[in-house]
């Protein structure tokens, strides 16, 4: 055998060997790609069955959610202050099938038999009404330049992007409706937002008679087409109104901002909701039950299965803890002194009057009351109760005594003189003279409270000494701790939002003397009516509440069964003694009842009851027409029963001048009114 022989034998012999190796590893590589697809389908089928199942049965089954009426709210005798009026609408539900040119000509035939009313409507819905028409959508798509319809490579752009395409095309004199024609673009536009089998209400003139009957018994002629209810709301005439809130609109639907966090709960885009208020803090109470359907179609579009899995109806009542006539009683008896005081030239830098009266066992809100001057006019203002901040003056001696106690500033029922310092002075100062802690409360003292807080940053003070510096931000720290105690400077915990005082984080030594009576920081009248609760039920702080219940509707669509009692939860307990509050109390029974000429409550007393309070007049500035500051007084007062029953907050703010006592009068007249007429 020639050498030339072998050496070809042997690249022969490699070549089949390398040729073996190759198919042995395509063989490999199969059985490989072979074993993955198995294991594939095995992680499908029997690990990941159930979502598999979910991800073909979304493409076949329909879920379908529809509200029910909302619920109603009244007040604590059971009178409706915010009813639903029912009226019939004609309503569409949009099959699997339709087309936009489907419900296009369905729209053109029910505009036959109702009174179309709404004009308004966007460009683009103008535009989509027009390409409604498939032959006019397929020759404006035909006109479209090829970048318009394909990409680069020459493939089709997809459906969306061609729509969008062809609807900039279309030019403004397509588009050019009359009026007549934009009310069949507002209609169509109305029905093609329905999702698939979703019912929208549509927007006519009201129906008669004989176009319900006539739509009702012709419905095989109007695809999708129906008579169902529609419900408003509609308020009666009280000044509530503000405290109960609004609503968004079918149209409006979910507020924007929330209507992730609503979709989650499993509302709908256009579902109403509350947004302020009641309507908005009761929502989830209010808001009618749903009807879900789940709708199940063929390959072919068939619908084989309709089942209601959840039966919906109307959404729970609210019933107040505000007697309607005891609201209308107080806000005539601020309407009664504050235009007297608006005549006298007294209110004029005003922003009004406020008043709140609190159920002090119970956190149940009697009356929350407030007038706006608007230009020497007045206006309901209620929310201004807890939304509005003013200073409060005097009236927070009662916890400035009680700060005195609990941080070991003050002993019992200690004397103090009352004397000029610092320039501070009482409104009846005259030397030293010495007063307890019930007579610094009876009399108003402004220095026995400017020693508590010297006392506070460590210096007691002696006559003629100098002012330490101390420790005041310490001092201010603890103040506003036990003021907060009594629901000053913090969230009161009522069922609606408000405002948290105002407690400026920049302050000085002089502040700190001037917030241990009321001269600094600034809180709202529901916040003072928390501080006189706390101070007669003997130191609890409750939260207040306007909702005393949720309940069902009976048959004839009134309040029905409890479903849930809406109670004031205990906040804290002021951490002074059973014999500390007792002190407190007996200043505010002599601020009233004292027989002293120092006493500066008097005119708050009663041929009623028995009244125990304290008032506050903090100085204050106003601007006038020319923009020059102009020297004022917010004039407050806090008072509660003898049986504990009501407790009350006026604060009557800018008042040109601190002789006037209406704000005395508006408690005593609150109080009275209230013991007289509708305390059980």
């Amino acid at each position: 055998m020639s050498r030339r022989f072998k050496w070809r034998k042997l690249v022969i012999e490699k070549q089949k060997v390398s040729i073996s190796r190759r198919i042995n590893l395509l063989f490999f590589i199969v059985v490989s790609l072979f074993t993955i697809l198995v294991l594939r389908l095995a992680y499908m089928q029997i690990q990941h069955q159930e979502f598999y199942k979910k991800k073909l049965t979304a493409l076949t089954t329909y879920t379908v959610k529809s509200s029910g009426a909302r619920g109603q709210i009244y007040d604590a005798k059971g009178v409706a202050l915010v009813e639903n009026e029912e009226k019939p609408v004609v309503a569409f539900t949009r099959s699997n099938t339709m087309t936009a040119e489907d419900i296009k000509k369905i729209g053109k035939k029910l505009s036959a038999y109702v009174d179309l009313t709404e004009t308004t409507v966007t460009d683009r819905q103008k535009r989509d009404y027009y390409l409604a028409d498939s032959s006019v959508y397929k020759k404006v798509v035909a006109s479209l330049p090829r970048s318009k319809k394909y990409d680069n490579y020459g493939n089709s752009l997809t459906e969306s992007t061609i729509y969008s395409n062809a609807v900039a095309a279309v030019s403004d004199d397509k588009v050019n409706y009359s009026d007549d024609e934009l009310k069949l673009v507002h209609l169509f536009s109305e029905m093609n937002a329905a999702t698939t089998f979703g019912m929208v209400k549509l927007t006519t003139a009201d129906l008669s008679e004989d176009q319900i009957a006539y739509i009702t018994a012709n419905k095989y002629k109007f695809d999708g087409i129906s008579i169902t209810t529609k419900w408003n709301r509609k308020d009666v005439d009280s000044s509530l109104s503000d405290v109960i809130g609004t609503l968004s609109t079918e149209k409006t639907g979910l507020p924007k901002e929330e209507a992730k966090a609503y979709l989650k709960k499993g509302y709908s885009l256009n579902d109403r909701v509350g947004t302020s208020y009641l309507e908005k803090q009761y929502e989830s109470d209010l808001q009618g039950k749903r009807t879900v359907r789940k709708i199940t179609v063929n390959k072919k579009g068939k619908i084989t299965s309709d089942k209601t899995t959840s039966e919906g109806g109307k959404g729970d009542n609210l019933k107040l803890t505000i007697d309607l006539k005891y609201q209308e009683a107080v806000e005539n008896i601020l309407k009664q002194y504050f235009s007297s005081e608006l005549s006298s030239g007294r209110a004029t830098y005003s922003e009004g009057v406020y008043a709140v009266a609190l159920e002090p066992s119970t956190g149940k809100v009697l009356a929350i009351a407030g007038l706006k001057n608007k230009d020497g006019q007045t206006e309901a203002d209620n929310l201004g109760t807890i939304t509005d901040n003013f200073t409060p003056g005097s009236v927070v001696k009662g916890a400035t005594i009680s700060s005195g106690w609990e941080n070991n500033a003050l002993s019992g029922n200690e004397v103090l003189y009352d004397q000029e310092i610092a320039g501070i002075k009482s409104w009846f100062t005259s030397g030293l003279t010495p007063i307890s802690a019930v007579q610094a409360l009876e009399y108003s003292s402004n220095t026995y409270m400017v020693q508590i807080a010297l006392r506070m940053m460590g210096q007691d003070y002696k006559t003629g000494d100098s002012l330490m510096t101390g420790d005041y931000k310490k001092a201010m720290k603890a103040l506003r701790a036990t003021y907060a105690e009594y629901g000053l400077g913090t969230n009161t915990g009522l069922d609606l939002p408000e405002s948290e005082g105002y407690s400026p984080s920049d302050y000085s030594l002089s502040s700190t003397l001037m917030e241990s009576f009321g001269q600094f920081d600034a809180y709202t009248p529901m916040q003072l009516a928390q501080y006189i609760s706390t101070v007669a039920n003997g130191g609890t702080r409750i939260s207040p509440h306007i909702v005393d219940g949720v309940y069902s509707s009976s048959d004839d669509g009134g309040l029905g069964n409890l479903v849930r009692q809406v109670t004031g939860e205990k906040l804290n307990q002021v951490n002074i003694s059973a014999d500390e509050i007792g002190i407190i109390q007996n200043g505010f029974y002599n601020v009233v009842n004292s027989s002293s000429g120092y006493a500066t409550g008097t005119t708050m007393r009663s041929s009623v009851t028995t009244i125990s309070g304290k008032t506050g007049t903090a100085e204050t500035y106003a601007k006038n027409s020319s923009g020059d500051s102009v020297s004022t007084y917010n004039l407050n007062a806090i008072a509660y029963d003898t049986n504990k029953k009501i407790a009350v907050a006026v604060m009557y703010p800018h008042v040109t001048t601190d002789d006037t006592k209406v704000h005395q009068n508006i408690a005593r007249d609150m109080i009275d009114t209230y013991v007289s007429n509708f305390a059980n």
